[in-house]
């Protein structure tokens, strides 16, 4: 579990590509720091497991997580390179404030960047919304785009569809500056994590809707078992 509170930025230093898989290597010393095998860290917003622990040439602690081919079909963590630069994320602790929102590290999908409008203080990126993740996105709700905590501050009306649906972020200059979302360029993909709360109305909404299943013929027990029969307390 994570807060989508970004503690620093790493680089990707080494990718091993398997049939399909990969195994990324990443430097971070922030999240390296107290490490251990088998702990959760989010990069770019999807949940990875600490498989092995080392150091770059010039010192920098780094850390290996395998990636799966479901992951590599979701999210933007396939098309990452040497150099890349990730947000970077510890597992949250239990006795930690919860300064952003319950991000669970689940990538629902990619966004692409359509426009960047430019603000003050600020920028306003516009982001397409796939179908399928429409529903699950709504004005002043939460959302985590490569692993960042953000507010949606706008999102197109229910009735359009994609390509024409969007949604909106606006990003404060200490997001832009501590993280990868001050880089990006229209074209570019994130990582889409849903609020976990909507995704469940969802589904509830969605069985509901649902026709009933047929009852089930009752089953015959199995011919070895035996009933436990307890004493009555005094």
């Amino acid at each position: 579990m994570f807060t989508g509170l970004i503690e620093e930025t790493g680089e990707i230093t080494a990718i091993d590509a398997g049939d399909d898989s990969l195994r990324l290597t990443v430097a971070g010393p922030v999240v390296t720091s107290d490490a251990s095998h088998g702990d959760s860290i989010s990069v770019d917003g999807v949940c990875l497991t600490v498989v092995a622990q080392d150091a770059t040439a010039d010192g920098r602690s780094t850390f290996t997580a395998d990636v799966m081919r479901q992951t590599l079909q979701m999210s933007t963590l396939g098309a990452l390179a040497p150099g890349a630069r990730v947000n970077l994320e510890r597992a949250a602790r239990a006795d930690s404030r919860l300064g952003g929102h319950i991000v669970q590290g689940h990538v629902d999908g990619t966004a692409e960047l359509i426009s960047v409008t430019p603000g003050d203080a600020w920028r306003v990126l516009r982001f397409s919304l796939d179908d399928a993740l429409s529903p699950l996105v709504v004005s002043k709700g939460s959302i985590t785009l490569s692993g960042v905590s953000l507010t949606v501050s706008n999102v197109s009306d229910p009735a359009l569809r994609a390509p024409e649906a969007w949604f909106e972020v606006s990003l404060i200059p200490e997001t832009l500056a501590a993280t990868t979302l001050g880089d990006l360029e229209p074209g570019d993909r994130v990582n889409v994590e849903t609020d976990i709360v909507a995704r469940h109305l969802l589904r509830v909404r969605a069985y509901l809707a649902a026709e009933p299943a047929a009852p089930t013929e009752p089953t015959e027990p199995h011919p070895d078992f035996r009933p436990v029969l307890r004493s009555p307390r005094s």
